[in-house]
């Protein structure tokens, strides 16, 4: 029974689990991220621009889900840290594009690494057959809602 279960005396359903499995990964990631000095909300920009570049802010934005002037932020602050850079658009002279330079690619390669090693020793205690399980369900939840 989950911390919440036991309080309450109620056992949570299944998406109070799926939740609290979400919070938990991602408390692990954050903590993960300490020796970088890098926030999850940088790591995820980063993420994007890697996905995406060269790209504009407003498609980093999008893709976070904030506002484009609150990517801003983020990305001056990955701008100071010299994991990416400012340019301009070849195709619109009145924008910019961001792309990640070789340190913030080390960087994120890096963080990938630790991301992965974090999800591993999160569902270490499944067994193979109980992972592939997880995936194929949470996959085809997914995939239903697309």
């Amino acid at each position: 029974m989950s911390q919440e279960g036991k309080k309450s005396g109620v056992e949570p359903g299944l998406g109070e689990l799926v939740m609290e499995v979400a919070r938990g990964l991602r408390r692990n990631h954050a903590a993960s991220l300490e020796p970088w000095g890098i926030t999850p909300h940088e790591s995820r920009a980063l993420r994007v621009i890697g996905q995406h570049e060269p790209t504009r802010l407003g498609v980093v934005a999008q893709h976070l889900r904030i506002a484009p002037r609150s990517v801003t932020d983020v990305v001056d602050s990955l701008e100071r840290r010299e994991f990416v850079v400012r340019e301009p658009d070849p195709t619109d002279r009145r924008a910019t594009q961001v792309r990640l330079t070789p340190a913030g690619r080390t960087t994120l390669t890096d963080l990938n690494d630790a991301r992965k090693a974090d999800h591993e020793a999160y569902f270490a205690d499944l067994s193979a057959r109980d992972r592939d399980a997880l995936t194929r369900i949470l996959t085809q939840l997914l995939d239903d809602r697309i």
